[in-house]
């Protein structure tokens, strides 16, 4: 039966040669690991600015600001008054859908889920009430976290922070109003009326 070839035998850079490690001992091959790269998600592009619904809240259409360096949603929201209902908290309150004025007014009533503290462009932090209602943005629809805030004195009624589009939509800096008015959208979402056994109090 015919030996082996020796390793001392093989001429360096040969298959079957062993590596060396440099201290004279044989390591085996490390094979490469190749990533594959996943495709793309085909994703919706954005701009800067756009229009929303809020169907939960009764709001049609509303212009936003679309704002990655906030992480949180805020929408402009006054005359704020704490509710209890069923042992949980709620808020009531109102808002103007309409940009730069206060001639329309919607009085909306939204479950309490949080308080957060919030540190808006001017520095000062403060505690808002934070909840959860549904978002349309063009052909899609999903639930966000908003924080509720009077923004008398900023250019939008709504800011719409990093945490809401995440894995759902691509901003394009340069452009606005790429997914059209809501009203374009096909019909509107009935907001649901509150239980009529449940009976307000006003909290603290």
């Amino acid at each position: 039966m015919a030996e082996p070839p020796s390793h001392r035998n093989l001429p360096k850079g040969s298959p079957d040669a062993p590596h060396s490690a440099g201290n004279g001992a044989a390591t085996p091959a490390r094979k490469k690991k190749v990533r594959e790269r996943r495709p793309p998600r085909d994703l919706p592009h954005v701009g800067w600015r756009e229009w929303v619904a809020l169907p939960e809240l009764g709001i049609a259409q509303i212009k936003v600001k679309v704002d990655t360096g906030a992480r949180t949603s805020a929408l402009h929201a006054f005359g704020i008054r704490r509710l209890t209902k069923n042992g949980e908290a709620w808020v009531r309150f109102e808002v103007h859908p309409d940009q730069r004025s206060s001639e329309s007014s919607i009085t909306v009533e939204a479950r309490v889920v949080d308080e957060r503290s919030v540190r808006p462009s001017t520095g000062k932090v403060s505690v808002r009430p934070v909840i959860v209602t549904r978002l349309r943005l063009g052909e899609n629809e999903w639930p966000i976290e908003v924080t509720l805030v009077r923004r008398d004195m900023m250019g939008f009624r709504m800011l719409l922070g990093r945490q809401a589009i995440r894995h759902r939509c691509l901003v394009d800096p340069g452009r606005s109003f790429l997914s059209g008015k809501p009203s374009e959208q096909g019909p509107r979402q009935r907001r649901e009326k509150p239980s009529p056994t449940s009976t307000p109090q006003e909290g603290s």
